[in-house]
């Protein structure tokens, strides 16, 4: 047996290495960390949705304790939808919904989905977004050894899904029609949301060329008002386009132990992927289905508890985003939904050229930002890099963090006051 690893190390993953910042800064300096880093709920389930739960576990019909596969367990599928986006998905003959056991995991099957193992893989293209969580550009470019085309993001114009900024990358790759373009609305890191009219640009685009679009819908119900049109609004009218969004409880309901979502779609695109999904997972937690399933059939209800999430996001965002503005921190994008800020990382801070002393440690200047907030302030976020092109980085923060406590708000506004960010004329 061979002692030695089958997949080459290429680097720590961004968020362990978070962990271990965080670990080092609470045992240099015996404190707690002001953690913004986290990008999963803080809090659990409300308790009508813990006692669903409960009531359908200690239920003994088979249905509910076996493999669930693609069985869409009292109607959960239909009723998340409607809840989610208001689309009634039954109205419409070219659409199908099936239950997912969480985005992360669909995503990584919707390029097989798209045919990409019956083709030569190094003829096959994905689109996806830069800066991003970037699952689909890791799975494709790297572990399906495919092709990955970055459509960029930039704060010039708030992280906005622009047209002409696809139409430039495909025509540099050389490639008309790419098998998906995967986009992340309301985003991560920028939570920026999607407009009617970006929707409508982009779907007319995907049907002229016959490309399939997805959009991972993760942060879908955690929306400012008018901040964002969900796909799936949109979508239903254009019966030639190839589509699918992703949702899930994970964010919607501070649920990600559920491991349960959603994928709807046109019924082909669907079709397509529980095919693959039939050989990859046996679906998801079935009797934690049939509770939200229920939760589901009063849609009023549904909807009144996504509100009152979102109202608690959007006061820790209400108090976080003007602090840092105050501070001199520039963003990136005005977080329309979901709970993440994003900010253009400073040329200088902390009494620091952070050009010269990130080329002198051999990191990024973001990471270098990062490394000296934690340090100075104990305050944590995630640095990304932008594309290439832009020469743009960021830091997030995040609002999963009790950050209304005064406690919090003393210990943070104190610690910050040092920061003095200058960002130099472009």
């Amino acid at each position: 047996m061979s002692r030695f690893r089958r997949i080459p190390a290429s680097g720590i993953n961004l968020f362990q290495l978070i962990y271990i910042l965080i670990r080092e800064y609470e045992q240099k300096s015996g404190q707690k960390a002001l953690n913004l880093s986290l990008g999963n709920p803080d809090l659990s389930p409300v308790a009508e949705v813990l006692e669903l739960k409960a009531r359908f576990a200690g239920r003994s019909d088979y249905e509910l304790h076996t493999y669930a596969e693609d069985n869409n367990v009292n109607q959960f599928a239909e009723g998340m939808v409607r809840a989610l986006t208001g689309l009634e998905v039954a109205a419409h003959s070219h659409l199908k919904a099936t239950p997912i056991a969480g985005i992360k995991t669909a995503t990584a099957l919707l390029p097989l989905a798209c045919g990409l193992h019956l083709k030569d893989r190094r003829q096959c293209h994905v689109v996806t977004n830069l800066p991003a969580y970037d699952v689909m550009g890791t799975w494709t470019s790297t572990y399906l050894a495919s092709n990955r085309i970055v459509w960029p993001l930039s704060s010039q114009d708030g992280m906005a899904l622009r047209l002409d900024r696809l139409k430039d990358a495909l025509q540099k790759a050389g490639v008309e029609r790419p098998e998906l373009i995967f986009v992340i609305r309301p985003g991560n890191p920028a939570s920026a949301g999607a407009s009617r009219a970006e929707w409508e640009a982009l779907i007319r685009f995907c049907i002229e060329r016959g490309i399939r679009l997805a959009n991972d819908g993760a942060y879908t119900a955690l929306g400012r008002p008018d901040g964002h049109v969900p796909l799936s609004q949109v979508a239903p009218a254009f019966p030639e386009l190839e589509w699918v969004e992703l949702l899930s409880v994970s964010k919607s309901f501070s649920d990600p132990g559920a491991r349960l979502g959603v994928m709807v779609g046109s019924r082909e695109f669907i079709e397509d992927y529980v095919l693959i999904k039939g050989n990859t997972d046996s679906g998801p937690n079935p009797h934690v289905m049939a509770a939200y399933g229920e939760l589901f059939k009063d849609t009023a209800r549904a909807r009144g508890m996504l509100e009152e999430l979102t109202g608690i996001y959007l006061k820790r965002l209400d108090y976080l985003v003007p602090r840092l503005k105050a501070l001199g921190l520039r963003p990136a994008c005005e977080t329309t939904a979901g709970f993440f800020t994003l900010w253009r990382t400073p040329d200088e801070a902390w009494g620091l050229d952070l050009h010269a002393e990130a080329t002198r440690q051999g990191i990024s200047r973001a990471e270098l930002f990062n490394r000296l907030t934690i340090d100075r302030a104990g305050v944590v976020g995630v640095h990304f890099q932008g594309p290439p092109e832009t020469g743009e980085v960021f830091i997030r923060y995040a609002v999963c963090t009790d950050v209304l406590a005064p406690a919090f708000q003393a210990r943070f506004e104190a610690a910050m006051a040092g920061m003095k960010p200058v960002y130099r004329p472009t």
